[in-house]
């Protein structure tokens, strides 16, 4: 390489990093004032750094075969950022890669091209901010806690106002509390301020005050004596799962909707991207999230089903241990459960085989199901073996997962992973609950036997689909262009 090779070499790389700080500025500028996020291939990127941005953007070139320039996005967020929009939700890799694709000999400039991809936005409904309550505070509640705070933005969409949980609230409490929302062995630092004021008693997270209430009867709570009315109440306590026990929350003063964080019964279970359009928020009361590997699976067996027809077919989840399971061996309500967590693989029972049928009615009967708890405390993997009615080649399936992936509904539901080395740690704090692991799929030789491997982020991930489902249910969905 000649030395005026490597200068240039320099002089391009500098260039490139100044561009994405001008990037990063944008976006802040966009959410901050205008309540527009934007995302990347359904990556987030506010609060990413530059050396993050600048590997997202070559994730987003390898994923569209085509080159996605970070000079190309900044034309674009500009443009964006010259035009009146409503509150949003824009991917910008989609729309830089359709910048170059389409034929834009009608476009003078890159605000005439962003202002007709985004014509539809003047049509959204304008939406009225909706209170959000935790009822618990555990592994789901607390990330729900760091997602809905770190995206509170100008406040247009869910607002945290309370957390309920059992026992004291004195200041110790209130301490531990805090510190483990600040920190997390699995998800790192919150990026965020948490402060504790046991006086009201609150945590001030991010300057904002949310109130922690102390209760054992949901229907004895009175949350308008906290200025909360007409609120969503996110229930990841695991004490109420069926239509009756979680009834009582609407008992309570302030609380219109409930939207359980584990498969219910006799309620609507819904995987957001696939059945969400079947529940009616305005008619619908109480409504389940499903389970995390119902989340993972259901997308892709959509897909797959639409495409391909299944015939039948068998789950096995790898999930990682849980809170239900025993530190060291002792005593349990279930068989294998009882043994020590992060020393055995232990073979246990999954329902997310019967729990697809709700979603996707058509698979009713087709799938058997089992699951194997592993040693790691975050990351599992979902192994689907079909059975399908259309012949396929890996080529070909791998071929319509990514277009699902890259357009149409499940996009916020699948990311592809192009990776040969994935494995499970890397897959931590993907928000698409269904992670497709291309290099991995493999079919039969006739076809119609196919193995399918799906990693999932069973804490964030599902936190994810969680909020998606709660700003459905609270109609505060914005305008989105994916």
């Amino acid at each position: 390489m000649s030395p005026n090779s490597y200068e240039k070499e320099l002089a391009f790389q500098a260039d490139r990093r100044k561009a994405t700080t001008e990037f990063i500025k944008i976006v802040s500028d966009l959410w901050y004032d205008k309540a527009i996020e934007v995302v990347l291939f359904k990556n987030q990127i506010i609060d990413r750094n530059v050396s993050e941005i600048i590997n997202l953007h070559e994730y987003a070139g390898q994923f569209v075969q085509k080159p996605i320039s970070i000079f190309d996005s900044v034309e674009i967020l500009r443009a964006i950022g010259d035009i009146q929009m409503p509150p949003s939700k824009l991917d910008i890799g989609k729309l830089t890669y359709e910048y170059h694709s389409d034929d834009n000999s009608n476009y003078h400039d890159a605000k005439a091209f962003v202002l007709d991809k985004l014509k539809d936005a003047s049509q959204t409904p304008e939406i009225a901010p909706k209170d959000v309550i935790l009822y618990g505070f555990g592994r789901i509640g607390r990330i729900l806690a760091r997602e809905l705070m770190a995206k509170t933005g100008k406040g247009s969409q869910l607002r945290l106002r309370a957390v309920v949980t059992r026992g004291s609230l004195d200041k110790e409490i209130l301490e531990k509390r805090a510190m483990l929302l600040r920190t997390d062995s699995v998800h790192g630092p919150f990026s965020g301020t948490v402060e504790v004021h046991p006086d009201i008693p609150a945590l001030q997270i991010n300057g904002t005050t949310v109130h922690m209430i102390s209760a054992s009867d949901p229907a004895a709570i009175d949350y308008t004596e906290y200025g909360i009315a007409d609120a969503l109440l996110i229930d990841n306590s695991g004490a109420f799962r069926d239509a009756e026990s979680l009834g009582r929350h609407l008992q309570a003063k302030g609380v219109s909707r409930v939207l359980l964080t584990a498969p219910g019964k006799g309620i609507p279970n819904v995987v957001h991207g696939v059945n969400h359009m079947e529940v009616d928020p305005q008619e619908t009361k109480i409504v389940s999230a499903a389970s995390c590997t119902t989340n993972a699976i259901t997308p892709i067996l959509k897909v797959v089903e639409d495409s391909l027809g299944i015939r039948k077919g068998h789950l096995e989840t790898i999930h990682a241990y849980t809170n239900d399971q025993n530190l060291v061996d002792n005593i349990h309500s279930k068989y294998r459960r009882g043994r020590a967590a992060a020393m055995n693989m232990v073979i246990t029972e999954t329902g997310a085989g019967k729990a697809v049928a709700k979603a996707l009615p058509s698979l009713e009967g087709k799938l058997t199901s089992n699951a194997i708890r592993v040693p790691v405390p975050n990351g599992s993997l979902a192994i689907l073996n079909l059975e399908v009615k259309t012949k396929t080649t890996a080529e070909s399936l791998n071929t319509i997962i990514k277009k699902y992936a890259l357009e149409g509904d499940l996009v916020e539901q699948i990311k592809y992973s192009l990776s040969n080395e994935l494995v499970s740690s890397d897959i931590i704090g993907t928000s698409a609950p269904a992670i497709y692991d291309s290099r991995a799929t493999l079919v039969a030789p006739d076809g119609k036997g196919l193995v399918l491997y799906i990693w999932y982020d069973n804490e964030f991930g599902y936190a994810h689909q969680v909020i998606r489902l709660a700003k459905y249910i609270a109609k505060v969905r914005r305008y989105t262009y994916y």
